[in-house]
């Protein structure tokens, strides 16, 4: 039987505090796609791929594109399954490989998806990231409990509109906390 508890972070935004400094995460927004007993599962969505665009994933995979989708950006979803591609989407829901993350989100990773989006047909808003971040079976909880994360409401907004360079400081904020309050050293009480 699955805990309770161990969705409470679906759908949320895992925040880095300034202290993590592995460089995967060095203060990374990401969406929590999935967390079970078995693990958690979720994209970062504020680093992009510096040389990476849609144009690059589709010639790769010979899907016929559009000039407006070929500038879509390509983020850093994370150092997990970096060879695959996940995409963070609006309405609508139908795709192959679509799975639901809140009412108005969802994570699909299969070519009919890409195919459309290709075309300008697709699901809007989207993020297309290469990879995910993924945490074992306790691990984030175990993290959580280093204070290594702030957890807070995911913002779609914040996901699809506000600049790469401002979700960090945007997230923190959303939380009604000063991003230049934070410390770099976990504290407990």
């Amino acid at each position: 039987m699955e805990n309770q508890n161990s969705t409470l972070l679906k759908a949320q935004f895992l925040i880095a505090m300034p202290g993590l400094l592995d460089p995967n995460f060095k203060h990374t927004v990401s969406c929590i796609c999935e967390h079970t007993d078995d693990g958690a599962m979720g994209i970062v969505i504020n680093r992009v791929h510096p040389s990476l665009f849609a144009k690059d994933i589709f010639k790769e995979l010979e899907i016929p594109s559009v000039s407006a989708a070929d500038t879509l950006p390509i983020y850093m979803g994370g150092p997990v399954h970096l060879n695959e591609i996940f995409i963070l989407h609006g309405p609508p829901f139908g795709w192959k490989g679509c799975f639901q993350i809140s009412e108005n989100l969802a994570l699909s990773n299969s070519r009919d998806v890409l195919e459309s989006i290709s075309m300008g047909k697709g699901p809007e808003p989207v993020v297309i990231a290469a990879g995910c971040a993924g945490w074992g079976p306790g691990q984030l909880e175990t993290e959580l409990g280093q204070n290594a994360w702030l957890t807070g409401p995911l913002n779609e907004e914040i996901i699809f509109r506000t600049p790469i360079d401002d979700r960090w400081d945007t997230a923190v904020k959303k939380m009604g906390i000063d991003p230049r309050l934070l410390s770099n050293t976990a504290g407990h009480a």
